[in-house]
Parts: C-alpha cells; sequence; structure tokens
C-alpha cells in the first residue's frame, strides 16, 4: 500500500447492533461480556463508555472480547484493544499483540488501524501518546513498517509530539525491512523535533546497517554515538562485531575485539561476543586460531559454555583435527567450565557428520560405560545411525542400555518408532513386542510415516490388543 493511498479519509463503519448472549446476567456475567456487552451500545465515544465498566481487565477477559469480535467487528475489537492497553493498571504483553493480530486479522487488513485513527479524529477523541505507542505496537507485531511511519506521521494532528520511543519503533521496523535510507531519514529527523537518538536507537540503525552491508555506515554511525552522549555497550560493540566478523576479515574483527577488551566495564566482551567470533572464525577454516580466541576469553574470565565448546569442536572436526578435538576437551573437562556430556556428546555428533560412524559408536559407547550422559541429540542421532547401517538389533540393544542408565528422557520420540519399523520388518517379535509395550506404558504415539508399516507387521505377531494400544498413544 503506497503512503499516498494510507492518507485518503476512510469511511467509519457503523457499529452493528448485537444481541447479547442468553447467559448474560447483570448480576453474573463475566468481565468479558461486561465489557462487550456495553461495545455493542452504539452512543458515540466507546472509550467513555468502556471506561464506565466496573469490571477487571486481564489477558484472558481481553481475549475472550477479542475473539467475540473478530467476526464482523473488528474496529470495535480494536479500538477496545487500544482502550484496555492505556489503563493504569494493566499492560498488554507481546503475546497479547500476537493474539490481538491473529483474532482480529490486522496482517490481512491493516486499513483497519487507519480507520481507527481516523474515527478518533472525526469523533474528537481524548487521545495520548500511549494511545498511538498501542497502535505502533501492532504495526510492531505485523511488520508494518510503512503504515507505522502513517501513523506517526498522524500524531501531530492531535497535538500530540511523537517521543524518542515512538521514533525508535518506526526506526526499528524500516531496518528489519531493509531499508536503511528511510531509517536513516527518520532518525536524522529527530534532530529536527528536538528529539535525540538514545541506545536503542543507535544499535538498531548499527544492526540494520550491517544486516544489507553497509559497514562503513555502521562504524560511522558507531563513532557519531559519542557525540550524542550515548557512550557504547556491550551490546552495540556487539552488534558492529557480529557485522564485521560476516563481511570484513577476521584480522579487524580482533581489532574490534580488543577495544571491547581494552575499554571494560559495560564494553567488556560476554560469552555471546567471543562465540560469535569463534564461529566466524572456524566457518572461514580457521578453527586454531580460533582457539586463540578461547584463550583471551578465559583470560578475560569469561567462561565458554556449551554453544562455544560444540563451535570449536564442530570445526575441528571439519578441518579433520580430531585429536585437537580430544585434547580441547581434556582441557575444559579438567577445570569444569563446560560438562564431559555436553563436550563428548558434540564431537560424537560431529564424528557421525564427518562419516566417522565406528569411532562415534565407540566414543559414545565408552561414554555409557563411564557413566557420562550424552545429551538427546547425541542419543537419537546415534540409535538412528546404526539402524540406517541395517544394524536394528545393535540399535535395540544400544537403546537398552539408555534405557538401564536413566537416560530414555534423552531419546527423541521419533527414534521409536523407527527402532520398531526395523525390528518388525527384520523379524525380530520379541523385541518388536517388548519395544511396543514400553512405548504404550509411556504413552509414545507412532509417528508418520511409519505407522501402518508397523501396524502391519504388529498384527502378524498375534496380539491385537497390544496394537489397539499403541495405535491409540497408550491410551
Amino acid at each position: 500500500m503506497s503512503l499516498s493511498s494510507l492518507s485518503r479519509f476512510f469511511s467509519l463503519p457503523i457499529y452493528p447492533k448485537t444481541k447479547y448472549f442468553s447467559t448474560l446476567r447483570s448480576t453474573t456475567a463475566s468481565a468479558a461480556e461486561k465489557f462487550y456487552a456495553r461495545l455493542q451500545e452504539n452512543h458515540g465515544n466507546v472509550e467513555k463508555i468502556l471506561a464506565s465498566v466496573n469490571a477487571k481487565l486481564d489477558s484472558t477477559c481481553i481475549s475472550e472480547v477479542l475473539h467475540r469480535c473478530s467476526q464482523n467487528q473488528s474496529l470495535l475489537g480494536i479500538r477496545f484493544f487500544i482502550w484496555a492497553g492505556i489503563q493504569s493498571n494493566y499492560r498488554h504483553s507481546a503475546y497479547m499483540y500476537s493474539k490481538a493480530c491473529e483474532l482480529l486479522k490486522i496482517k490481512q487488513n491493516p486499513g483497519v488501524l487507519f480507520d481507527v485513527i481516523e474515527a478518533y479524529k472525526v469523533e474528537k477523541c481524548l487521545v495520548s501518546v500511549k494511545t498511538f505507542k498501542v497502535v505502533l505496537n501492532l504495526c510492531k507485531e505485523a511488520n508494518f513498517a510503512n503504515e507505522a511511519m502513517w501513523v506517526l506521521r498522524k500524531m501531530p494532528e492531535f497535538n500530540i509530539r511523537a517521543d524518542t520511543t515512538a521514533y525508535n519503533m518506526v526506526i526499528r521496523l524500516f531496518c528489519e525491512k531493509g531499508d536503511m535510507d528511510m531509517a536513516d531519514k527518520l532518525m536524522g529527523e529527530m534532530g529536527l523535533v528536538d528529539l535525540f537518538p538514545d541506545m536503542i536507537t543507535f544499535v538498531s540503525m548499527i544492526k540494520g546497517f550491517c544486516t544489507v552491508g553497509r559497514l562503513e555506515d555502521a562504524c560511522r554511525l558507531f563513532k557519531v554515538m559519542r557525540e550524542h552522549g550515548c557512550l557504547p555497550n556491550a551490546v552495540a560493540y556487539s552488534t558492529l562485531l557480529e557485522g564485521v566478523c560476516r563481511f570484513r576479515s577476521v584480522e579487524r574483527a580482533l581489532e574490534l575485539l580488543g577495544e571491547m577488551e581494552k575499554e571494560g566495564g559495560n564494553c567488556s566482551p560476554n560469552v555471546i561476543t567471543y562465540t560469535s567470533v569463534i564461529q566466524r572464525f572456524c566457518e572461514r577454516g580457521k578453527t586454531m586460531e580460533a582457539l586463540g580466541i578461547l584463550d583471551r576469553m578465559e583470560a578475560c574470565g569469561c567462561v565458554p559454555n556449551r554453544v562455544t565448546v560444540g563451535t570449536l569442536i564442530k570445526g575441528l572436526s571439519a578441518e579433520g583435527l580430531f585429536e585437537e578435538a580430544y585434547k580441547l576437551i581434556d582441557r575444559l573437562v579438567a577445570v569444569g567450565s563446560v560438562s564431559a556430556g555436553d563436550c563428548y556428546s558434540s564431537l560424537v555428533l560431529s564424528l557421525i557428520a564427518n562419516k566417522r560412524l565406528i569411532e562415534a559408536e565407540k566414543l559414545f559407547r565408552k561414554m555409557l560405560v563411564s557413566g557420562i550422559k550424552p545429551d538427546s541429540l547425541a542419543c537419537s542421532i546415534m540409535i538412528k545411525e546404526v539402524c540406517l547401517e541395517g544394524r536394528v538389533l545393535d540399535g535395540f540393544y544400544l537403546y537398552e542400555e539408555i534405557e538401564k542408565m536413566g537416560f530414555l528422557s534423552s531419546i527423541d520420540s521419533d527414534i521409536y518408532s523407527i527402532l520398531l519399523v526395523g525390528l518388525c520388518q527384520k523379524g525380530h517379535s520379541v523385541e518388536a513386542e517388548k519395544l511396543a509395550r514400553l512405548m504404550v506404558e509411556k504413552g509414545i504415539q507412532l509417528k508418520a510415516p511409519y505407522t501402518n508399516r508397523i501396524v502391519e507387521n504388529l498384527n502378524k505377531f498375534g496380539d491385537k490388543e497390544l496394537v489397539i494400544q499403541l495405535a491409540n498413544g497408550g491410551r
């Protein structure tokens, strides 16, 4: 929808007079029923009518009113939602904005937001900055950049001055859209109306420039921040660093990381910052250099997490440096920064990804013998790979070993169906029946596309009751 078409005067719909629900009684009516009943009274200003309702606002009440308005009263529903959002004793959550967009189909009909603004103007309703911010938040939820700017431009017509928060919401939408020229224009416009960009403005703009590959503009803006009294923090640095890692040399990334370490305080890189740099090094086949980042990380007192370690192990494995991967695990487990289960699970997955199934299975079984718990993905992928090799019985025995150790919660439900269909097809009736009974006990349902094959094969074994229970998920 073009901006010129947005400014047209929308015809105001006549509120339909709907019969009250048969369950509505003045003494027992729920809060939603009370609000909805008053909405049907077409006496002009909807907001004044709602203010006279003596009922408590909460998310359940609002959801029910929106649901009732969703059929053919979306304008009323949005006016109610906006009114509720500016009440002193209630505040919409992100979930409620999502719910409003869904129930009132705002994404499919953005014009209803403009109808509301025009209705306020025609009825001379008393509105505030908060009113417009609720509308802007709806635009944000619906990813409406142009529509949000139209709303921003309407504020002066109500003698309302947009604040930094309102501008930030619109700027962020254009940044996410990739229209950095418009975002930059709006940021420049803030100074003309005596507003100043804050940290949120700068981070949104820097991230937007980085996303579209305009690193020079991002770096320029990063330097301008100080002039506006916004001292760069870890979030701003990390945002720029992510862009530099993605589009420039890793050397420049190291320089920026060094600046963060030197600044210290609020600018100190955190585990996410270091992991991001490590990931970019690994993606470029420079995993050994990435290990140097790990050294810097630990020297600064920043403890690596599971993602950091998994990234390094994956990078080392991709370059065939499995001995280095084992050394890294020994080092990290020794200092206790990451659990042995997480480390070895990552290595098992990397070995499988690099077609080293024998070594992966050997390591996996060694973990079980040592009492080291593999994670969910490692358990599931290991059993699946064994089954894909045609060794379904080995896969079942591996499953039993995991069960004995109490690690069954680590197995994905799909694996049960893969195991069961394999056992059935190979004629292992005893093991198939045992697994089927376990699935019934645990309430694990069969997964498509295995259901028909499993039921067909189990019927051949003769236990009809078991087949029925299994098909019904243990019920």
